[in-house]
């Protein structure tokens, strides 16, 4: 008889594993867009004073063993079954390794079955591949994924930017969600490497239709900044730590860190100060509680015919969606009302419906349903304040109302650019003052431009206004910064961006190179040409430059729009003189005025465009 001696861990290893002592703890990850959350990562832990309570001495332990993908497989059956015992919204993210994505015992189905058992559907399961292994087989990978994603799964991408295999993933395995490594995450808004760092893997995630996760969120700083820079979804211990009953609304620490955002740029409707939210588009249906019967369900669809969906509460808190066609045809099949007429209604309801805070704006309610699932176009979402059930909001009224805003805003915009007129520009700018924020107004104009429009005709001068327009749109971030045409050559930004000072020294740069690319030899070579002045004599022009003034808007230093005019046209002239000086290699310059804004001049030529 052959003796096998265990060392510690590896006896300690087969007595968890034997005796089912391992369990799961749950972290929240929120979604800023809908201001709630989106789901819980399951983290797997030993039993409580044991050697192998933490998880890398656990699986540290089963490699020496050879036991890693048996451990896997009994920490996500004891995170699925926790999950479900739970009774926790939205979707459940499982790590899983590739090695083990390709093992039978996640291809034969047991997954699959271990899931209707405890009633979750597949597509509330993200799995969530890590890089603890280098994959050997990725055609393999592709396979074992587009396998999952027929039966509803979701995947996402753990650690980017931890190593270069993930983003080999990224880009071959395309996830509905990338994980952000906490490297990135901690200190970013005081770090501006990491900052251009994660702006790079968002531009990244646009272009893939991926949404980034931030992890390691431990800072209220850096929550702030990954939140105003557009990131999708957030986790770590400023938000919630893991535990075993975590938390299923968010924090109020939480909520009210995401309440003090900046000022949305968006067109808007309604007047000055009412920008549509997903509290506007609210039809307050009564919902039902998750024990109330499928029979129940059935009387209110036919009771009422015009009712759609039907939401599911427990306490206050919303927790499912019942779809009324796929509800009644369910039970249109024979002896179905004798099966589960008494049965509760989370049987059929969609356990993870799309849950919006009431202050989400209607841009985030769009992208959000855009980005989902198709069934979410057709159940609509579910509107919560504070986390508490208010009413449901329907795609159809929220595609209503962004028509409506389109046509408004296109009532508005200049013609040449398509860019916010002067409607626009003054409401964002009582918005902004309104709201008590702090910003940079710059005033655009480009120098030299009658003469030369005069010289080569309206359609080189449209040209050298239009990329202009694009200019300051590239320059300007998209996610925080306005920007408006004022009309012929005048542009006008509003920074919330921190580095706008650089921003626009860029901006006179590259309209420089840019105007310098429309010429024709003989005006590059001479650096300008021969035409008439305002006078009517012919002496030579230079070529176009840009001359920018700005001017630090601070919390309750303007009143109206007018005042910030005033001072921003009186930095625009300022701007006009350096420039005229030459000091700057490109031309065009840039003037900051240093004093508050309003102790500038009267309202002049900005004052009258804006009104």
């Amino acid at each position: 008889m052959m003796i096998v001696l265990m060392d510690d861990d590896t006896a300690e290893l087969a007595r968890v594993m034997a005796g089912g002592l391992l369990y799961p703890v749950f972290q929240p990850i929120i979604d800023f867009r809908m201001r709630s959350i989106l789901g819980y990562e399951a983290l797997i832990r030993g039993p409580e004073g044991s050697e192998l309570h933490r998880p890398d001495m656990l699986f540290a332990a089963a490699r020496r063993a050879g036991r890693s993908l048996e451990l896997e497989h009994a920490c996500r059956e004891a995170s699925l079954r926790a999950f479900a015992g739970l009774n926790l919204a939205g979707r459940l993210f499982i790590n899983v390794t590739p090695g083990c994505l390709l093992d039978h015992k996640m291809m034969n189905g047991q997954t699959r079955e271990l899931l209707s058992e405890l009633g979750i559907a597949p597509n509330r399961i993200v799995i969530e591949l890590t890089e603890n292994q280098q994959i050997t087989d990725m055609p393999g990978i592709q396979d074992a994924l587009l396998h999952y994603r027929g039966r509803g799964f979701q995947i996402a991408i753990d650690d980017l930017g931890e190593g270069f295999a993930n983003l080999r993933m990224w880009s071959e395995l395309r996830p509905e969600y990338v994980k952000i490594d906490k490297h990135f995450v901690h200190g970013i808004a005081d770090d501006r490497i990491k900052y251009h760092f994660v702006r790079a893997m968002q531009d990244l995630a646009e272009i893939c239709n991926a949404s980034l996760i931030a992890e390691g969120i431990e800072r209220p700083e850096d929550f702030t900044c990954i939140r105003d820079m557009g990131i999708a979804c957030g986790q770590g211990f400023f938000i919630a730590r893991p535990d075993c009953a975590p938390v299923r609304q968010m924090p109020g620490k939480v909520l009210a860190a995401i309440g003090h955002q900046r000022v949305s740029l968006s067109p808007m409707a309604g007047g000055v100060g009412k920008m549509p939210t997903a509290k506007t588009l609210v039809k307050p249906i009564e919902p039902v509680l998750l024990h109330a019967s499928n029979a129940t369900v059935i009387e209110r669809f036919e009771a009422d015919p015009d009712l759609d969906v039907l939401p599911v509460v427990h306490g206050t808190n919303p927790v499912g969606m019942i779809n009324r066609h796929s509800m009644i045809d369910r039970f249109a099949r024979p002896f179905r009302k004798e099966l589960f007429g008494r049965k509760s209604c989370d049987l059929f309801m969609d356990h993870a419906p799309l849950v919006v805070d009431q202050h989400a704006t209607i841009q985030e309610l769009a992208l959000m349903i855009a980005l989902a699932p198709k069934h979410y176009l057709f159940d609509g979402f579910i509107v919560t304040g504070e986390g508490n059930y208010l009413g449901v909001g329907s795609s159809h009224d929220l595609m209503v109302t962004i028509t409506e805003m389109q046509i408004s805003a296109a009532r508005y915009a200049n013609p040449l650019t398509q860019l916010p007129g002067n409607v626009p520009i003054n409401e964002h700018i009582d918005r902004m003052l309104a709201a008590g924020s702090s910003f940079v107004a710059a005033y655009i104009d480009i120098d030299n431009f009658k003469p030369y429009n005069d010289t080569f005709g309206y359609r080189r001068g449209d040209d050298v206004i239009q990329a202009l327009g694009r200019l300051v749109c590239e320059t300007a971030d998209e996610a925080q910064d306005f920007v408006g045409h004022i009309g012929g050559d005048d542009f006008f930004v509003i920074f919330q961006s921190s580095d706008w000072e650089m921003r626009c020294w860029s901006l006179v740069r590259s309209f420089a190179e840019a105007v310098d690319a429309m010429l024709g030899t003989e005006e590059r070579a001479h650096g300008g040409y021969m035409a008439e002045n305002r006078r009517g004599e012919i002496g030579f022009q230079p070529l176009p430059t840009l001359s920018i003034g700005a001017v630090r808007v601070g919390a309750g230093e303007c009143e109206s729009h007018r005042e910030v005019a005033a001072a921003a046209s009186a930095a625009k002239k300022q701007a006009k003189k350096k420039s005229k000086a030459g000091d700057d290699p490109f031309g065009g310059s840039v003037f900051i005025e240093r004093r508050r804004a309003g102790q500038g001049e009267p309202a002049l030529a900005l004052g009258r465009m804006l009104n």
